[in-house]
């Protein structure tokens, strides 16, 4: 049996007759998280976590039409049983469970399997088929403890204040920066770009407690942040907006930093490699344990990681998605108000 097809629309659960993160409009669209490249605009319904809908009314609208699950919640469509488990990749994220005559299909969306402190922590689900993500399927990529992460974050902004230096930090608006936040809270005033305070304002909304902050006034006020901390989109690294900052010292939190050689590199004083994706010990352990009878590779480094699943004896494939166009691949982002 099988549960999904891949066609040009996205991910495709006949039986139940919706889609999961299409990127074509359809009816009916299972979401498994906010970013961009999973949660599109121009879909009659949309269904997602609890914390993610609040990110879709900022991203795409508030009049759309939106149903919200809890973690656990089961509903049935057409049949088939869904539902949303924690994929740890933000806040909100959720990979989707589906079930018919007792068989079961999980589709992860993006997941990383450490414990961010923010984001619902990832739970394995065992099934028969597994749809996985492999943006950093290399072995090469192997990332810190968060904890072992954080500190190195703070012992740069600590350095940065006895050097009389404001730590400037490059990170996506939703989900890194929100990681970042957490990670150097008490270590000084807190100031962020437009973009990630109106994101800020969405989690809010739900009960999302977050480190205090103030939105950057770049244009009137640069000058109050002098030697504190300010976090921006990657757009940004390169901008006149990191000159208006008063001695800056730049860092760029992705997962690409494992790799010293990486693009923009030298743009920046500084770079960790902080990823809300799972590295290859993360991809290999989550596929080996749901136990699936068959594993379909999608967006990153597709061709090397299913080939170990197959060389190791996880029957496992290919499959082309539009998926892959967020933050850790692209860094890039559309900034509404750019001199905001």
């Amino acid at each position: 049996m099988k549960l999904i097809t891949f066609t040009k629309k996205g991910i495709y659960c006949p039986q139940g007759k919706f889609y999961i993160d299409p990127w074509r409009p359809v009816d009916m669209a299972v979401i498994t998280h906010g970013h961009a490249d999973h949660a599109r605009w121009g879909m009659k319904k949309y269904l997602c976590h609890h914390f993610t809908k609040p990110i879709l009314h900022q991203r795409i609208g508030t009049d759309i039409e939106c149903q919200s699950l809890e973690y656990g919640e089961v509903v049935t469509i057409n049949g088939v049983k869904l539902s949303l488990h924690p994929a740890g990749h933000i806040i909100g994220s959720a990979q989707i469970r589906l079930e018919y005559k007792g068989y079961v299909t999980v589709i992860s969306g993006d997941y990383k399997v450490q414990d961010d402190g923010l984001s619902t922590p990832f739970e394995l689900v065992k099934c028969n088929e597994f749809v996985t993500e492999s943006t950093f399927g290399l072995p090469i990529y192997n990332w810190l403890e968060v904890p072992d992460l954080n500190k190195k974050l703070q012992n740069w902004v600590l350095k940065n204040k006895e050097n009389n230096k404001t730590s400037v930090f490059i990170g996506y608006s939703l989900g890194k920066a929100q990681r970042i936040m957490k990670a150097v809270e008490d270590l000084g005033k807190i100031y962020v770009h437009y973009s990630i305070g109106k994101l800020n304002e969405a989690f809010e909304t739900v009960g999302i407690n977050l480190p205090d902050y103030t939105i950057a006034d770049f244009r009137e006020r640069p000058k109050e942040m002098e030697h504190e901390i300010v976090i921006v989109p990657p757009a940004l690294l390169d901008s006149n907006i990191i000159k208006k900052i008063p001695d800056p010292a730049t860092a760029i939190c992705s997962g690409w930093m494992q790799v010293r050689g990486a693009r923009r590199w030298r743009s920046a004083d500084a770079g960790f490699a902080m990823s809300d994706h799972a590295d290859w010990k993360g991809l290999l352990l989550t596929v080996k344990a749901t136990e699936a009878e068959l594993v379909h590779v999608t967006h990153g480094q597709t061709e090397v990681f299913s080939k170990y699943l197959n060389e190791i004896g996880v029957r496992a494939d290919v499959v082309e998605t539009l998926f892959g166009e967020d933050e850790e691949e692209s860094e890039k982002e559309i900034i509404e108000n750019p001199e905001s």
